[in-house]
């Protein structure tokens, strides 16, 4: 697990991002001007400690596989967060009836490469983008681990969203993962990535 601040001004807030699998940061960087903001990523191990000690308030979104990540995380670490918010994903990062089916996740590893890649970025951010480079072994040997891992402790969240274009975690899915906690679960007209739809990061908490 790697961890960097894409925005460090000492403002008395920070925002902790746990990105999801091979996406860069460029979904959140819209919101480093307003917010000191730490991006996690790379979930082959949790071993990473995320050391927000100077904040008088820290808040996690964790996003896609940084849902799960996120969950296996804090079974083992103190709890900094004042507010948790779960973006277009699930505690049960591969499963048939509640996350990525396993028919398609295994596909998914089998067939990485260069070009699956980008069709995963478009489908991920509902439009072509930009080319990105993949260290192909890498990536495959995370998306295992993830699997490897397994569903993540039960974890309590005060805002939950659901995408009604998401085609990579199905939105039905993730409307059965979060049965238990539906009072908390927001839907959006977006795509997996919908972080354009908000205008500020407070917005992902409300």
């Amino acid at each position: 697990m790697q961890a960097r601040w894409l925005s460090q001004t000492g403002t008395d807030t920070a925002l902790v991002v746990f990105g999801g699998w091979a996406v860069n940061s460029s979904p959140f960087e819209r919101f480093a001007g307003c917010v000191d903001l730490l991006f996690v990523s790379d979930y082959r191990d949790l071993a990473a400690s995320i050391d927000v000690g100077n904040y008088d308030r820290v808040c996690l979104l964790a996003w896609s596989f940084g849902v799960a990540a996120y969950a296996h995380w804090q079974a083992e670490n103190p709890d900094p967060f004042a507010a948790k918010a779960a973006v277009c994903g699930a505690l049960t990062p591969v499963d048939r009836q509640k996350g990525i089916p396993p028919v398609v996740f295994r596909r998914t590893v089998d067939g990485l490469s260069h070009d699956s890649f980008q069709t995963f970025l478009t489908h991920a951010h509902g439009s072509a983008q930009p080319e990105q480079t993949l260290d192909v072994a890498a990536r495959a040997q995370e998306l295992r681990e993830v699997a490897a891992r397994g569903p993540a402790p039960d974890t309590a969240f005060d805002r939950i969203w659901i995408a009604d274009q998401d085609r990579i975690f199905p939105s039905v899915n993730l409307e059965r993962a979060w049965a238990d906690q539906g009072a908390a679960v927001r839907r959006i007209k977006a795509p997996h990535v919908p972080f354009d739809q908000f205008d500020h990061w407070t917005e992902v908490f409300a």
